[in-house]
């Protein structure tokens, strides 16, 4: 049998932080992933957004691992030279029984770190983006936007330049603890042995827990939303993102940029019992629209066309309180040398960096 050091499974973003980390730390890393290429899961279908960490509790790692994730990104997107513009964002009342709301949120940013907000009223919102309609605005101007597979090709330059190994159309059928580690099952059969195990499979995480023997299983139910995305046949009316206030479930349909400056609206919140379609959902944009109107009044359903759409894992349902992102190490796991980790959805992209530094200290201890 195979023996490894450590192995990653999932070649996500995170997952691919998490590789990079290892390996740079002296571990001898080696990373599975079930498709035939790196993050084609809800890594590539997302708003590419880099979250300043307004929306959490402060000391949720939701929050915590989003502040010190944007400082870690920004840094190695501008030390590696990959595309990124930090263009900023506008949270916007779009009524007066609105600001009370936008008014907590500015005083929840400052309690999480996010010392550069502003409050703006209509007329100062309106001076920086002419068509927006609202009755007040938040301005986060450390929001920004990138290129989430030229940020993952770098991560995985970084992880192979330092030892590590990638296998594609391999993923973990199944898994054994032993004494010490694991017996690992792959996809087709072969069986290896590694001393550490990291799970990091996104929308399969808790279903690829389950699949473990010899672990203490924790209690959670896995829930998913997917999120439709329309985009802008038109040029885009605004030079920020234009964020709604938050609604349950996600932050509302708001407009995003890519870095050639076109705009796309989304995402909405679709339950769903079981990942399926990553297909964007027709026959959303008169929908869309009147969501779009409240801040945009210029919307035009006509040109909306739907553009793509992806699937959030939650540790939470509909009408069930928000969850924080979770990580279950040796100490919830009943020693196991593992982390394993869950409800990886947004501000993931933007807190990868950060949650491979956090993996490796479950790991180690310290």
């Amino acid at each position: 049998m195979e023996r490894l050091d450590t192995l990653v499974v999932g070649a996500g973003v995170v997952g691919l932080a998490i590789a990079r980390q290892l390996s740079m730390a002296g571990r001898e890393v080696t990373i599975i992933e079930q498709e035939g290429a790196i993050g084609t899961g809800i890594s590539s279908r997302n708003s590419e957004v880099i979250h300043a960490g307004l929306y959490n509790p402060n000391r949720w790692l939701k929050t915590t691992l989003c502040v010190r994730g944007r400082h870690l990104l920004y840094h190695y997107l501008e030390q590696r030279g990959l595309p990124h513009r930090r263009c900023g964002k506008l949270v916007v009342a779009t009524d007066a029984q609105q600001l009370p709301q936008l008014l907590a949120l500015f005083d929840q940013g400052q309690a999480n770190g996010v010392t550069d907000l502003r409050l703006l009223n209509a007329d100062q919102a309106r001076e920086l983006e002419p068509a927006l309609r609202c009755h007040g605005a938040l301005l986060s101007p450390s929001t920004g936007i990138l290129d989430a597979h030229q940020l993952m090709l770098a991560l995985l330059a970084d992880a192979e330049a330092a030892g590590c190994d990638l296998a594609l159309k391999q993923g973990m059928a199944s898994a054994r603890a032993l004494e010490t580690g694991f017996e690992v099952t792959l996809s087709d059969g072969y069986r290896i042995h590694c001393e550490t195990l990291v799970l990091a499979t996104g929308l399969n995480s808790i279903s690829a827990l389950r699949r473990i023997t010899g672990i203490r299983q924790p209690r959670v139910q896995p829930a998913f939303a997917k999120g439709n995305y329309y985009r802008l046949t038109a040029a885009s009316p605004f030079q920020r993102l234009i964020y709604p206030l938050p609604e349950p479930g996600g932050l509302g349909i708001h407009l995003t940029l890519d870095l050639d400056g076109h705009a796309r609206f989304g995402p909405n919140v679709e339950w769903c019992q079981l990942p399926h379609s990553m297909r964007a959902t027709p026959g959303l944009a008169t929908p869309f629209c009147e969501s779009i109107r409240r801040y945009w009044p210029d919307a035009d359903a006509a040109l909306l066309q739907p553009d793509y759409a992806g699937i959030r894992p939650k540790l939470c349902g509909p009408g069930e309180a928000a969850h924080d992102f979770a990580f279950w190490g040796p100490d919830q796991l009943g020693g196991a040398n593992m982390v394993a980790l869950g409800g990886i959805e947004s501000p993931g992209l933007t807190s990868a960096l950060a949650i491979a530094e956090h993996v490796q200290t479950l790991l180690t201890g310290s």
